[in-house]
């Protein structure tokens, strides 16, 4: 790892002194063509050409940022550097206004009262529930291991992440509920992702076939999500998952809860992000373990160490140090939220470079997870450059929950559950990659395999021993 620079961060536009690297582009498009097409290759060219690099998709004027003292202010100022963005209001069509997009004083409410809900003594509560789905996964994979056949690893630690979120979430097996929602979400995703990538999408009011499959997927997950919250607030239980505690949570300055659209919004968007990322996370870590035996060896040599056999409980996470280290060097090589914008509220300078209000600023953790200047061997997979001890790094050169006030709200949430489903899989089974795949990055709303990843599993215990 190599040591960042001091920066003088903001001061008055008649401050700004420096020029960034501007790229002109189509002349009617700019950049925005490039971007749809290659957004992962645009991004890393852009990165290597300077700290600023200004661009145009058609209308809108883009700052890619690619220093982690510039990231670094934009996130700890998002009354300036807000989600008045194409990329957002194209996400509110799914997400309303939840916590991933609302913004504002609006935004800052909603978080204050779903805040205590995600308290690190509530998630790791649910570390029972994360383990359980691992196992029943594990047990789904054991005929396949023992015939020697292949997994497509992808779709199911998806549905596996999913059935964690819906019992830590809405309590318990929500079992056809549950159903509409894992056929929901996959054309969502897909559908939002294709709008996210066009300059110009097709709006959405116009009765095209993938228009017609987005409303029909929206409508079934809004009835489904409203069913749910009207059931519970007429039972009036508090499961002490996290839908009761959205319901029961008051902001501590207005005593005001969350209206049933309210929670809708939030809900949704705890459904989406509390599966879709940790599934992706996982994914990309049996993919690199499969090519990088050392690491692999080692993994396995802790969880024999740690375990010896039994499944792993909330007291054992702090003792599976490497395991976490693999989580954290998956998820730098392969964020999951790979590039996110902000609108500019105001003039501003960073640095020297001028912010100037209405125009829209760019980061990708992808990007600089990647950088050569701030990464030794960016390219390699080394889970121990996360080891205690490792040299130090300015703070945003790795982010792959975001930061600032706005870090992600389930942050605990996911490296908790990575860990522990990464521990309770990897103990039973060596995953080899399938010879002959293209394995190709789709990035949509999160980075996933284009084509999925087919591994076959074999057996290195049986089924694990409960907990002590």
């Amino acid at each position: 790892m190599r040591a960042g620079r001091d920066y003088r961060i903001s001061g008055a536009m008649s401050d700004a002194t420096r020029l960034p690297v501007e790229l002109k582009g189509h002349w009617l498009w700019g950049m925005g063509h490039e971007f749809a097409e290659r957004p992962l290759e645009a991004l890393t060219a852009c990165g290597r050409l300077g700290d600023v690099v200004r661009m145009r998709f058609g209308p809108y004027r883009i700052q890619q940022l690619n220093n982690p003292e510039h990231i670094k202010h934009v996130f700890q100022n998002p009354r300036v550097y807000g989600k008045q963005t194409m990329s957002y209001s194209r996400l509110r069509g799914l997400l309303g206004l939840g916590l991933v997009v609302s913004d504002g004083d609006f935004w800052l409410r909603q978080r204050r009262i779903a805040q205590p809900a995600f308290h690190r003594e509530r998630i790791v509560g649910f570390a029972d529930a994360m383990v359980r789905a691992a196992t029943a996964l594990g047990d789904r994979w054991q005929a396949p291991a023992e015939r020697g056949e292949h997994v497509e690893i992808s779709a199911d630690l998806t549905r596996a992440t999913l059935t964690v979120v819906c019992e830590t979430l809405l309590g318990g097996d929500v079992g056809e509920d549950g159903e509409r929602v894992a056929r929901a979400f996959p054309v969502l995703n897909e559908i939002i992702s294709d709008r996210l990538n066009k300059l110009m999408p097709m709006p959405s009011w116009v009765p095209t076939r993938a228009n017609r499959r987005y409303r029909a997927a929206l409508a079934e997950l809004d009835e489904t999500v409203f069913r749910i919250i009207a059931r519970r607030r007429a039972s009036g239980d508090d499961g002490g998952d996290l839908l009761s505690m959205l319901m029961h949570a008051r902001d501590e300055e207005s005593g005001a809860g969350m209206t049933d659209r309210q929670l809708r919004d939030e809900v949704t968007t705890i459904l989406l992000a509390g599966h879709e990322t940790t599934a992706v996370a996982l994914t990309w870590a049996f993919y690199l373990l499969s090519q990088h035996p050392e690491a692999e060896r080692r993994l396995h040599e802790e969880l024999e160490r740690v375990l010896g056999g039994r499944a792993p409980g909330l007291a054992d996470v702090e003792k599976l140090a490497y395991t976490r280290q693999v989580i954290d060097e998956t998820l730098r090589l392969y964020p999951p939220v790979w590039a996110m914008d902000r609108s500019v509220a105001a003039d501003d300078v960073i640095d020297g470079y001028r912010m100037p209000k209405g125009t829209y600023v760019l980061v990708s953790p992808w990007v600089v997870q990647r950088a050569p200047s701030l990464w030794s061997e960016p390219e390699a997979f080394r889970p121990e450059r996360f080891a205690r001890g490792a040299a130090e790094l300015p703070r945003y050169a790795y982010f792959p929950f975001i930061g600032g006030p706005r870090q992600c709200i389930g942050n605990t949430f996911a490296l908790l559950e990575a860990q522990l489903m990464l521990a309770t899989l990897a103990q039973r089974f060596r995953l080899a990659l399938v010879p002959g795949q293209s394995i190709e990055l789709l990035p949509l709303l999160t980075l996933r395999p284009k084509h999925g990843i087919y591994m076959t599993p074999s057996p290195l215990a049986p089924p694990l021993r409960t907990a002590a």
